[in-house]
């Protein structure tokens, strides 16, 4: 059989990267030299590397397609290389027990990729791979054959939102940007993602950073900007390398600097890092860090499309808005409006976390239930137990029971019961998550990253937390619920921005739907999940104690007693409620309560 054709592509995703990718992608290129195929004059083979593919779960990932056959491997470690490269490559013989199962197919299955769709398929170090699936043609056609003001009308017409976490319409906010009188201004990509469990705008970036760039350009001349930044966080190591390089090769083809694709346009980008703050994810506070001032958000308005960097019209968008941009243009504001639903059209990336089969990177059509994401897309719960609820927008967002796993995934109908779509946290909560300490963990981030500005901020969240590590410690008072939902309307209504106004979700979307567990807490002094370890107590059954000795040696507080054949016991005086004799006991004589 002739074979005109073989690429390999290795998963360079963060995920990818983690599980040993690199050490994958050497061996791979070690091995296709040895073997003489890329000498052949019949045959070429390319070994790269790609950007994340979704399933973090089964890195790392590797296709290997051969005159466009693909089979997709899992779980690959650098000693299985050379099986595959005799045995597929040279054979024509694909390993079959190392392909992907049905999982794989099933993860896929109801996605819709559209920012996605060339993460994982190209190469996001060199712009040709970008340019060969028609890259850069949009921004072409658009400088070249379009006026402004039909850029705006496009996407308008498309419907897009902001994917940031506002939900903004990006056309309505374009057009005030064109509007703005002013013959300076910007165009700012927000890439400070800092939600914990969130990491769709870090993967966008490493598998395809030429998309975000190719929307700013586009974004830039249907506003009238010459001046383009990204701000984006310093902890995104492989994110900043991959962008920069992005960038240095745009400008090399003349896509970026003077007279972009020989029109009378200019435009530049600028790379801005952030120190990590999440508060500069917020619009103002991330134009005050550009400006080498210290984070923190200011009244608005004026908003920053009228007066932002320094003081000049700026018109700011998440990586995942801008990603979308051209392939609405390519395809038409008709083709983007056939997904979604009639107020929150396209799709949505989500990073799929959690107490779920298969966590990753997903892209679905706005309107998708929660079901179908959990039971279908992730495969449904992990280790068989039961789903408790999900929360969606990180520490902005709340936490949504099981009972409304029907639920649609939309701006609208997650504002309705009480959370938010954010920038797009999901996280997967099980039997075994405490919906107090859920909510304690959140408003603990939200605290630490408050600015300190405004006091509603700075020291209602410090309260609402005290409140909630004294009811997780045993310590809850009767009126702690009331209090809490008190507090939290003044912080929501009085906080000067998002990250105030929305840091009591956690605790009233809890508090809405788990009610019970706040009771519990507070009037049994139990943790019915439990998760609490000051609510916990460790005894041993007698009755199925063996005396081995196994807790014994294992309790750093000298709390347990006893000698051999004779059941051992718990001090509880001296228990430091570690849980140690409970995770070493091969009996299941250990008790926790």
């Amino acid at each position: 059989m002739q074979r005109n054709n073989i690429e390999i592509r290795v998963c360079m995703g963060t995920g990818g990267v983690a599980s040993g990718g690199a050490e994958v992608l050497a061996a791979f290129r070690q091995e296709v030299a040895a073997s003489g195929i890329a000498a052949s004059v019949k045959e070429h083979c390319s070994t790269h590397q790609v950007g994340c593919r979704g399933l973090c779960a089964k890195d790392v990932l590797v296709d290997v397609a051969i005159d466009g056959e693909k089979v997709t491997y899992q779980f690959i470690k650098p000693d299985m290389v050379p099986r595959i490269v005799k045995e597929h490559l040279l054979e024509n013989k694909p390993v079959d027990e190392w392909r992907v199962g049905e999982d794989y197919e099933r993860f896929g299955r109801k996605q819709i990729k559209v920012v996605l769709a060339d993460c994982g398929r190209i190469d996001p170090e060199e712009i040709d791979a970008y340019i060969a699936i028609g890259g850069y043609e949009s921004s072409r056609d658009v400088l070249l054959n379009w006026y402004p003001e039909e850029v705006v009308t496009e996407i308008k017409q498309s419907g897009l939102r902001g994917r940031g976490g506002a939900g903004f319409p990006t056309g309505l906010k374009w057009e005030l940007g064109k509007k703005a009188p002013d013959d300076i201004k910007y165009i700012i990509c927000n890439a400070d993602e800092g939600d914990p469990g969130a990491f769709m705008d870090r993967a966008v970036i490493e598998g395809n950073p030429h998309s975000v760039i190719e929307g700013m350009i586009i974004g830039a001349y249907a506003i009238c900007a010459h001046h383009g930044y990204v701000y984006i966080r310093a902890e995104y190591p492989l994110a900043v390398e991959r962008l920069k390089r992005a960038l240095d090769q745009a400008r090399e083809r003349g896509f970026l600097g003077n007279r972009l694709f020989g029109s009378n346009f200019d435009f530049d980008i600028k790379v801005k890092l952030g120190a990590g703050a999440f508060v500069c994810g917020e619009e103002t506070a991330l134009i005050a860090s550009i400006e080498g001032q210290r984070g923190m958000p200011r009244p608005k308005p004026p908003f920053p499309v009228n007066k932002g960097l320094w003081q000049r019209p700026t018109v700011i968008n998440n990586v995942e808005t801008l990603a979308n941009i051209p392939t609405i243009i390519r395809k038409g504001c008709g083709w983007y409006t056939s997904y979604g639903t009639e107020k929150s059209r396209g799709t949505k990336v989500f990073a799929l976390t959690g107490k779920i089969k298969n966590p990753g990177l997903i892209e679905v059509p706005m309107g998708i239930t929660l079901r179908e994401i959990v039971e279908e897309i992730g495969g449904g719960i992990a280790g068989g137990k039961a789903l408790k609820a999900v929360q969606t927008g990180g520490p902005s967002g709340g936490c949504i029971p099981a009972s409304m796993l029907d639920l649609n995934v939309d701006y609208e109908s997650l504002a309705k019961v009480g959370s938010i779509v954010g920038s797009g946290g999901m996280i997967v909560l099980d039997e075994d998550n405490c919906m107090v300490n859920m909510a304690q963990y959140f408003v603990k981030f939200t605290q630490e990253e408050s600015c300190g500005k405004c006091v509603p901020c700075r020291v209602g969240t410090k309260r609402l937390l005290e409140i909630l590590e004294r009811i997780t410690k045993g310590q809850g008072r009767e009126d702690d619920i009331e209090r809490l939902e008190t507090l939290s309307g003044g912080i929501r209504n009085m906080s000067l921005c998002g990250l105030g106004q929305t840091a009591p979700n956690p605790v009233l979307s809890t508090i809405k739907y788990f009610r019970e567990e706040y009771e519990a807490h507070i009037r049994d002094k139990k943790c019915p999940s439990k998760t609490c370890k000051a609510l916990l107590t460790y005894s041993i059954d007698e009755k199925l104690c063996k005396a081995c000795g196994a807790c014994l040696r294992a309790c750093p507080a000298g709390a347990i007693t006893g000698e051999k054949k004779v059941p051992h016991k718990i001090d509880q005086a001296k228990c430091i409620k570690c849980g140690s004799c409970y995770d070493v006991c091969k009996f299941k004589s250990v008790m926790r309560d």
